[in-house]
């Protein structure tokens, strides 16, 4: 046992003699040790770069997303508003059409009697009356539909019957008017009624 302690003790000796030995394994080892570090670090540098680039890209498509909700809200909204006023405007401009309808039978009967109604003073004062209601009713956007000697329409005109036409000329064209068209505002408020010629 003796010899055996005296061999390891020139050895440990050596060892600690030489230390040129010992620096050049502590260095080899410690090179690895701090490349591998260096490389950690890139490595942990690059992953979190790329974690920040994958919610940076996250975000933009998230933003994306939400811009593009945002844009149709908005445009429905556009649409809702337009559409309501254009509600508005035609009510306001038609809101009377009911009672302009029901004020039309009226008119029809002044009409036919200033036809036959003598001239006289009489006449004069009924025509002014007509002429003031027919001016405060154009003044709400009522006009005539003229139809005498018109093509036929069926989208202006009721055909209540048709007649043998006089002429060439007037086959297919309103030859009569029993009961007078009008529009509100530029739209059919009543059909006329006519007699076609065939």
């Amino acid at each position: 046992m003796e010899q055996e302690q005296t061999q390891q003790e020139p050895l440990a000796n050596e060892e600690n003699l030489n230390p040129d030995i010992d620096v050049t394994v502590d260095n080899e080892t410690e090179e690895p040790k701090e490349e591998s570090r260096r490389e950690r670090r890139k490595r942990e540098k690059e992953e979190k770069k790329q974690s920040e680039n994958d919610k940076l890209q996250e975000m933009g498509e998230k933003l994306a997303e939400m811009n593009d909700k945002y844009m149709r809200v908005y445009s429905e909204y556009e649409n809702y508003r337009k559409r309501t006023n254009l509600e508005k405007a035609d009510l306001i401009l038609n809101g009377g059409k009911d009672v302009i309808k029901s004020i039309l039978p009226i008119v029809d009967d002044m009409e036919r009697a200033l036809a036959h109604m003598a001239d006289g003073a009489e006449k004069e004062g009924v025509q002014l009356i007509f002429n003031k209601l027919m001016t405060t009713l154009e003044q709400k956007g009522l006009t005539p539909i003229v139809a005498k000697g018109e093509k036929f329409d069926e989208n202006l005109h009721e055909a209540v019957t048709q007649f043998p036409a006089p002429t060439e000329d007037l086959k297919g064209k309103v030859v009569d008017e029993v009961e007078k068209g009008y529009y509100l505002n530029g739209k059919v408020l009543r059909y006329a009624k006519v007699v076609v010629g065939l």
